[in-house]
């Protein structure tokens, strides 16, 4: 029988602040996305074991495309796979609006499609108490 857990899909959109540039251009550190991918990965923990759980590594993260300040990300976890008290995440970031400064100082665009900027794979785990109080 398959796991119900498998397949859920969690998604979070952020507005990136100013403040968050790191670099020239208002680029955004990669490190960004994968705080994000965190609180993500913590609903998924406690929709699936309430419990928020703890992000054990990661595998496979790409940078594909810079995020820059005043962007709007989007940022999805999917549970792949269930063990006895692991859960593995396909992990996005993707771009979904971007802030236009070269047209005015508060112009902005919906990206359609949005851009791809960061996956990864993430292996996240729960307490073993809170798994046996599930089964």
């Amino acid at each position: 029988m398959s796991d119900v857990r498998l397949g859920l899909t969690v998604t979070h959109r952020r507005y990136v602040p100013y403040a968050h540039a790191h670099y020239a251009g208002n680029l955004v550190d990669g490190a960004y996305a994968l705080g994000l991918f965190g609180d993500v990965a913590t609903e998924v923990c406690i929709r699936t074991d309430g419990d928020e759980g703890l992000f054990a590594g990661y595998a496979d993260v790409r940078f594909h495309a810079p995020i820059h300040a005043g962007d709007v990300v989007e940022v999805t976890a999917q549970v792949s796979r269930v063990g006895t008290r692991s859960r593995t995440l396909e992990l996005s970031c993707a771009v979904v609006c971007r802030g236009r400064p070269e047209r005015s100082a508060s112009a902005a665009e919906v990206l359609d499609p949005p851009i791809v900027a960061v996956t990864a794979t993430g292996t996240v785990v729960v307490p073993a108490a809170s798994v046996s109080r599930e089964e």
